[in-house]
């Protein structure tokens, strides 16, 4: 269990635990960790119909995931959740004892018209984990921390594995993508605590340690991705 949650009942849920991680352990990298990096264009491009869609990935704490994801050009949304096991278990304490099968996941919604799921997940490889992780990402270890695709329909499940292969064939890493792709599994949205924590703490120690990296890495691999103001699940603070 990450040191994240462990100590969770010394500073409450409101920290997220990211305090005491960054006191304590700043920064607890796996070894031979990936650097953002643009990543080659999918050269299987998704097909898909008009309209909203929806997309679920889990690379780590959905904190900065979700972050990521709310500064790219095209998403209308992205919620913080849980995804991979049962409603019953779907919150915070319970997913973070690793045995429910949930991964910390975020709900991408997005408009297909400006940007597809392919290009998504281009810039998820790219900028918001190291997909070579296998059940950890940076100082969180753990299943719930797993890298995992939740295809939501055939056409996802397609282009999620034709990219992963493509990355492989190019050894693009070190090592293979441990990325999984779980089809079929439900989305739960987590604690209002969770959403938007990027936006509303972006000075919380772990944040600056391990999250906000990844935007100035969105930023300056992608900008004519990166949107000026993220999309938020709250309304911002007056």
């Amino acid at each position: 269990m990450a040191l994240r949650d462990t100590i969770r009942p010394l500073f409450g849920a409101a920290l997220g635990l990211g305090l005491a991680t960054a006191l304590l352990l700043p920064r607890l990298p796996a070894l031979a960790e990936e650097a953002p990096r643009r990543l080659p264009e999918p050269a299987t491009h998704a097909t898909e119909a008009p309209g909203s869609r929806v997309a679920v990935f889990a690379g780590g704490c959905f904190w900065g995931v979700q972050g990521v994801f709310q500064h790219v050009r095209g998403v209308t949304s992205a919620v913080s959740g849980y995804a991979g096991g049962t409603r019953g278990d779907a919150d915070y304490r319970t997913v973070s004892g690793g045995g429910t099968g949930h991964a910390e996941a975020v709900a991408v919604t997005y408009d297909p018209a400006q940007i597809r799921y392919d290009e998504l997940l281009r810039i998820f490889f790219s900028v918001a984990l190291d997909p070579t992780q296998v059940d950890r990402q940076g100082p969180d270890s753990g299943h719930q921390y797993r890298s995992a695709l939740f295809p939501q329909d055939a056409e996802q499940a397609r282009i999620a594995k034709a990219y992963i292969a493509q990355l492989d064939a190019a050894k693009t890493y070190t090592r293979p993508v441990a990325t999984r792709i779980e089809p079929g599994a439900a989305f739960y949205p987590a604690e209002a605590y969770h959403q938007d924590f990027m936006a509303l703490h972006p000075g919380h120690p772990y944040i600056a340690a391990n999250d906000a990296p990844k935007l100035e890495a969105l930023r300056a691999l992608f900008p004519e991705r990166t949107a000026a103001q993220p999309v938020l699940v709250n309304r911002p603070p007056a």
